[in-house]
């Protein structure tokens, strides 16, 4: 049991460690200098063990997945909308992997080391590299890991592959989920922008109301074609034209 290892090889207990040790130090900025309102998270406690995957907006590189991994492990240890005492990392849930581009992975420091041993699925971006647009073949290697992680656990995807508030989704999620028919769970999160820096690692600000909503799974017709599911998903996460026309409306006329 003390050697036991994920699907990709990594001891569990390793796993453990970093979750602990990424946890305890994005606590402070999510729920000590901040506020972090935690809504529904009830919903990530009964779902199965595997064949999860989790979508979701995206504000910052690291402190989004900080979030969601906090209100998951939260909820399997049986706490539920809130994050008053973390005592959830004391045996935090690990079966959780999350999508990541490998450029930032690969950046120096102890930070991008720690979320790569906790559960990373680098895969190359086939709209982006270098902070320049490119157009290249996906890496049917990354698809694979992609498909693997679901086999064993949970994957937290964001379908923007951005920051950028609004941007168009990438089809690769909606090929996901048709191949592998997993639960969809939307999470939408605010504040984060507005709280973080863009890689999500220093304090702005303060004192923020930081907003962490969890939906129920979406009810996905798989047979339907990659299009019509990244419009379901991408409503479901709050980013499709609606919201975006909704965001600029004046406050009078919302």
């Amino acid at each position: 049991m003390l050697f036991k290892r994920d699907i990709f090889g990594n001891l569990i207990i390793i796993k453990r460690m970093m979750y602990t040790i990424v946890g305890l130090f994005s606590y402070l900025g999510l729920n000590m200098r901040n506020r972090m309102r935690l809504r529904n998270s009830r919903i990530l406690a009964d779902l199965p063990d595997s064949n999860v995957l989790i979508i979701s907006n995206h504000q910052t590189y690291y402190r989004d997945v900080m979030a969601i991994l906090h209100s998951i492990c939260s909820a399997k240890w049986g706490t539920f909308d809130n994050l008053k005492t973390p005592v959830y990392l004391l045996r935090p849930f690990t079966r959780v992997f999350y999508v990541a581009a490998e450029e930032t992975m690969k950046e120096s420091g102890l930070i991008p080391r720690l979320f790569t041993l906790a559960g990373a699925i680098t895969v190359k971006r086939s709209w982006r590299a270098k902070g320049l647009d490119v157009d290249r073949e996906v890496d049917t290697r990354d698809v694979d890991k992609i498909d693997m992680a679901l086999s064993d656990g949970w994957v937290i995807t964001f379908p923007q592959g951005t920051t950028k508030p609004f941007a168009e989704g990438r089809k690769g999620t909606a090929l996901l989920i048709k191949k592998n028919r997993p639960v969809v769970i939307p999470v939408v999160i605010n504040g984060f922008r507005r709280a973080f820096n863009k890689k999500g690692l220093k304090l702005k600000k303060k004192g923020v109301d930081l907003d962490v909503q969890i939906k129920a799974p979406l009810d996905i017709d798989y047979e339907a074609p990659a299009e019509a599911i990244l419009a379901q998903i991408m409503d479901a996460i709050e980013q499709s034209d609606k919201y975006r026309f909704q965001h600029y409306l004046p406050r009078e006329e919302k």
